[in-house]
């Protein structure tokens, strides 16, 4: 089972798993924002509802995503051209697109301001 990791960390936290991760400690998958309100920017209800569509199901059309999401073409194609964008979604080598996890894990802590 593949699991990836959505969390909020700054530039620094980031320098410091890839530094960790080229030491040879395997960190896992994950996908991280710079700020909960960027998170919550990328990730919509909507493009959430297409994660949900797409965990664990390999490479779609974008008019497969849309059906199985029961939305209309080209809001899902436009949602899933902002993931694409993000890094969250990838696109496979006959053109479709996956998110090519089977869990998906959101790990971020709420401060003090």
């Amino acid at each position: 089972m593949k699991t990836v990791t959505l969390s909020v960390s700054s530039i620094e936290e980031t320098k410091r798993q890839m530094a960790t991760a080229f030491r040879g400690k395997r960190q896992g998958a994950s996908i991280s924002f710079e700020s909960i309100e960027l998170l919550w920017k990328v990730l919509t209800v909507k493009r959430w509802e297409l994660l949900k569509v797409m965990t664990g199901q390999g490479g779609m059309s974008i008019r497969e995503v849309a059906r199985q999401a029961n939305r209309d073409v080209k809001a899902v194609h436009s949602d899933v051209q902002s993931l694409l964008k993000a890094g969250v979604l990838d696109r496979t080598a006959d053109g479709c697109v996956t998110f090519p996890y089977d869990v998906v894990r959101v790990d971020f802590t709420l401060r003090v301001a």
